[in-house]
């Protein structure tokens, strides 16, 4: 397989804004807007180049690259701590409970209290594959090359790790939740909120959301039904996500009511399961219907990070790699690599 995960450059704007376009929606880490990418862009090439070896307000963009065609097929992005420059709001799902002596009746009522209990967390998100690339493990690819860039640079990230997955969105591009909840607030449709957080943040939230809890009864049942359910595009990254060890603790996006995953970070099963090698050798009897078990290989710091799937075999005190893989992370015997189970 000739794809590989590489750091993100600056000459990446086109191909970041033509999968930003396909997105429809919703997708807050990839809004179709050149100036906010290119700001991302620029962001993460200086989150590449940072120095200092600690959590910092980093944003790092990966791209999915077909070395054979050169052509950029997907993107994934990972924030070192959210909530540094700006409140990082979410809506937690609680519970308050009444009783009458009187009736005789207890009471439950479900209600979403605004909250920032998930700032200072770090973010893996951002994720997009081309649809014509949905097939071959290469989603699997994306996702987990983020865990493996935050094992091969932990001290970079927190010790809690959030995924937020987009809500459901109608087919005139509209949130269910949003018009039921904050859109009463604030003046204006979902489509335009979407596209000034992506742009702007969400200090705008703060400045008019109201701050009393929500009971979830009072909302219009369209809303109520989208609390806490990823767009239907998003059920295989929940399940990836869920594979990974995140779960759902009642958190969802303000937006659009969707899950927000959470997981400690070194439970995350790719980061505990993921080991580190000496390549030895190259050896062409590895691959498919021959010797050697495929895996999910990574290697190189920063900006030289780089992962793509290899087969491998044990080999004395390290392992040897398979010949495509070692041109795809251009890897040299004596290098070390890091690789986990392709599951």
């Amino acid at each position: 397989m000739t794809f590989v995960i590489r750091a993100a450059r600056e000459t990446d704007l086109q191909h970041l804004y033509e999968m930003a376009k396909r997105t429809g929606g919703g997708f807050t880490n990839l809004p179709p807007d050149r100036k906010a990418l290119m700001a991302k862009l620029e962001r993460s090439a200086a989150g590449f180049a940072r120095a200092g070896d600690d959590v910092g307000d980093d944003l790092f963009v990966f791209m999915l690259e077909n070395t054979a065609t050169g052509e950029v097929r997907g993107t994934c992005q990972v924030f070192s701590a959210v909530g540094l420059k700006w409140p990082f709001y979410s809506y937690r799902i609680g519970a308050l409970t009444q009783h009458s002596a009187e009736l005789e009746r207890t009471f439950r009522a479900d209600i979403l209290n605004l909250s920032t209990d998930l700032e200072g967390a770090s973010e893996v998100g951002g994720l997009f594959l081309h649809p014509g690339e949905r097939a071959g493990g290469l989603g699997l690819l994306i996702a987990r090359s983020r865990y493996m860039f935050i094992r091969n640079h932990r001290a970079r990230f927190a010790d809690r790790c959030l995924a937020e997955l987009r809500g459901v969105i109608d087919e005139a591009g509209g949130s269910p939740f949003w018009d039921g909840v904050a859109g009463r607030f604030f003046g204006m449709n979902f489509q335009d909120a979407d596209e000034f957080n992506a742009r702007f943040g969400n200090q705008f939230i703060a400045d008019l959301m109201p701050k009393h809890p929500v009971y979830i009864a009072m909302l219009t049942e369209h809303a109520r039904a989208v609390i806490g359910v990823p767009h239907p595009t998003g059920r295989a990254a929940m399940r990836m996500l869920e594979e990974e060890g995140f779960a759902w603790e009642n958190y969802i996006d303000i937006f659009d009511g969707g899950p927000t995953m959470t997981a400690r970070t070194d439970q995350i099963r790719s980061v505990r399961e993921a080991a580190d090698d000496v390549v030895r050798g190259v050896d062409a009897g590895l691959g498919e219907h021959q010797a050697g078990e495929k895996r999910l290989i990574a290697c190189g710091r920063l900006a030289d990070f780089r992962c793509a799937y290899g087969w491998i075999a044990p080999s004395g005190d390290g392992i040897v790699i398979d010949p495509e893989c070692a041109r795809t992370l251009e890897v040299e015997p004596g290098e070390t690599v890091t690789h986990v189970a392709r599951w």
